[in-house]
């Protein structure tokens, strides 16, 4: 299998019932010399038959198809040809929900298409397409080496920790970005309906997908998961996720009482929400009394915020290598040193539990 090397070109099925749609993404793919169109398919049960004959690297899917959907197509192809497949969904409430439960079922990631009238908005997905395309076969180029077993695990993978610990977080702050919402609906509902602090989340995400997303979430946890909104107050075991196109921050205003703001400032930033203006301002609120947990995703966004939380005191945790889709924000911080912990993704509600002193179940 080709792995997305200079010698080999990533290989890409488009899968698209829309004629434009798959003309549209073959071109944007091949701008890029990195990657190639392996074919394209007009229906799931054709994408069946070219993953068979073709065995590309990773697969583009759109949501809704006639026949089979794409939901359909996708638990078909990780039972028949498990590799990445990134969901091409249209930005509105249902395809949103569809989107998510795709997630569920494996799909690597999503990108939204924004149709305008004309349909020429679709350029604007190239980026953020091809970004994911290198990513998800990476991914599976990673996952391929780390599970030989001829290779054993670097000393840099070993968990590190912190041993003298005193204070107890009163606020915790995720920052995630490719691959987080399928991780998020991982661990997410493993932890209470009492857990003693609010934890707040900022998950890089399209304009329309943060509501549906937390009111997914909320189905599936324990504790209550909503979307933010601007001058409540976070309240102890309730999960706030960031809403899309702004940032969030925390404002302590007294002991036990912490506002959420919303704002458009500060402005030029790669994301809105950005995890660093979240995480800084959680580390100025709360300095030694805040945990900050960096997971899967692309770039560095969340570095400079877990090193504001480090550098005041309090408690940080990273995702390991293995368990990221995408080891790019947890690999920045873990280079910068600034990491007490690396984990597993199936171990960060324990290391949650375990911090905040939560007593009702044997955290070790």
């Amino acid at each position: 299998m080709n792995q997305g090397n200079s010698h080999s070109p990533i290989r890409v099925l488009i899968v698209d019932d829309s004629a434009f749609m798959r003309t549209a993404l073959s071109r944007m793919i091949a701008c890029d010399a990195d990657l190639s169109v392996a074919g394209t398919a007009a229906s799931g049960s054709e994408a069946l038959q070219k993953i068979a004959a073709l065995n590309p690297d990773v697969v583009t899917l759109d949501m809704q198809m006639p026949g089979m959907d794409g939901l359909e197509t996708l638990r078909r192809i990780m039972d028949q040809f498990p590799r990445p497949v990134i969901m091409v969904s249209s930005v509105t409430l249902k395809d949103a929900e569809a989107t998510f439960s795709a997630l569920g079922a494996g799909a690597f990631d999503y990108v939204p298409k924004m149709l305008s009238s004309t349909s020429l908005h679709i350029i604007h997905i190239q980026d953020d397409l091809l970004r994911k395309i290198k990513a998800a076969a990476e991914s599976r180029a990673l996952r391929d080496r780390l599970n030989s077993p001829r290779k054993a695990p670097r000393p840099a993978e070993v968990p590190i920790r912190r041993e003298t610990r005193c204070d107890v977080p009163a606020l915790v702050a995720i920052g995630i970005s490719t691959g987080g919402p399928k991780a998020l609906q991982e661990i997410l509902p493993v932890l209470p309906d009492d857990l003693p602090v609010p934890i707040v989340v900022v998950q890089h995400m399209p304009l329309g997908f943060t509501s549906p997303f937390a009111a997914r979430l909320d189905t599936l946890c324990a504790a209550t998961v909503r979307e933010a909104s601007g001058g409540e107050n976070a309240k102890p075991g309730v999960i706030y996720i960031a809403p899309a196109g702004c940032h969030i921050t925390v404002e302590r205003t007294s002991q036990s009482r912490v506002k959420i703001c919303l704002s458009d400032k500060p402005e030029k930033q790669l994301h809105v929400p950005s995890v660093d203006v979240m995480m800084q301002s959680v580390a100025s609120s709360f300095g030694s009394l805040a945990m900050g947990i960096i997971m899967t995703g692309m770039g560095s966004d969340g570095a400079l915020g877990m090193r504001a939380i480090h550098q005041e005191g309090g408690w940080t945790v990273g995702q390991d290598e293995l368990s990221c889709a995408v080891y790019g924000m947890p690999r920045v911080c873990a280079e910068m040193g600034i990491l007490d912990r690396v984990v597993p993704l199936g171990q960060i509600p324990h290391e949650i539990m375990h911090a905040t002193r939560y007593r009702k179940m044997n955290v070790g």
